[in-house]
């Protein structure tokens, strides 16, 4: 019966997947956009919330739910969710992805994922974009990795495609503290130069305990417009009982 809903499960999502495009694009890594191949172990769970708030008044609110099922491998189901103010406008947006794990990482060695989704207007429910994106991480250590990624995306809203690039750096330098800096981005034709130059974010995880963190983040640019972001994030995890913590199996928070 647990397989059985698993498929359901990536049956509807794919389903969802193949029509639903996104404006605003987010790794499984919390606030921060420049996402990890690992994903989580399978029947474990997580919700995934932020606020960001500009020097031009832009803002953001999101959550982001996600789980592991095994219909025949690991699949990451989420759901991100965003209210946000862009000059004065509020729009309000629903970004389903899938992700799964193809080569595993390990330390010295390159770990390779792929994730795929789309978003919507939850209000018009107009289509904004779709995109594929494939993560992949080397491990320096235990406590040291670098994540690259590169996609493609496809604004709707404009009919323009873009190639999608970033990398990070994740140090964890203490049991329950971990440093990022990540720069990330769109390549191709706008009308508006701030989209296509590069985004840039760095902050802090502090994570006391197996089921929660919160990250304070600094960006510049990280929504295209040439402005600076401060953001608070939370995550609170869902781990399978009896598992092995996640930071335990990745080395990092």
């Amino acid at each position: 019966m647990g397989q059985r809903a698993g498929r359901i499960k990536i049956a509807v999502a794919a389903a969802i997947l193949a029509w639903l495009p996104a404006r605003e694009l987010r790794a499984a890594n919390g606030a921060y956009a420049v996402d990890a191949a690992d994903i989580s172990e399978v029947g474990s769970c997580k919700v995934e919330s932020w606020l960001s708030t500009a020097s031009n008044t832009d803002f953001t609110a999101v959550a982001n739910p996600s789980c592991v099922v095994n219909p025949s491998q690991p699949v990451e189901l989420s759901m991100f969710t965003s209210r946000a103010r862009s000059d004065g406008e509020w729009s309000n947006t629903i970004q389903p992805k899938a992700k799964t794990n193809i080569v595993p990482t390990g330390i010295g060695k390159l770990g390779v994922s792929i994730y795929a989704g789309g978003s919507f207007d939850a209000l018009t429910g107009e289509s904004l974009t779709a995109f594929a994106v494939i993560p992949a991480t080397f491990r320096l250590s235990e406590t040291m990795r670098i994540n690259l990624n590169g996609g493609w995306l496809w604004d709707r809203s404009v009919d323009r495609h873009y190639l999608l690039y970033g990398i990070g750096f994740d140090w964890k330098f203490t049991e329950t503290l971990q440093w990022t800096i990540e720069t990330f981005g769109q390549a191709g034709q706008s009308d508006t130069p701030s989209v296509v130059q590069p985004r840039f974010q760095t902050g802090m995880r502090y994570r006391p305990n197996e089921i929660f963190s919160v990250d304070l983040i600094y960006g510049r640019n990280i929504m295209g417009e040439n402005a600076n972001w401060i953001t608070l994030g939370t995550t609170i995890r869902f781990p399978v009982p009896g598992g092995k913590p996640e930071h335990h199996r990745t080395g990092h928070l």
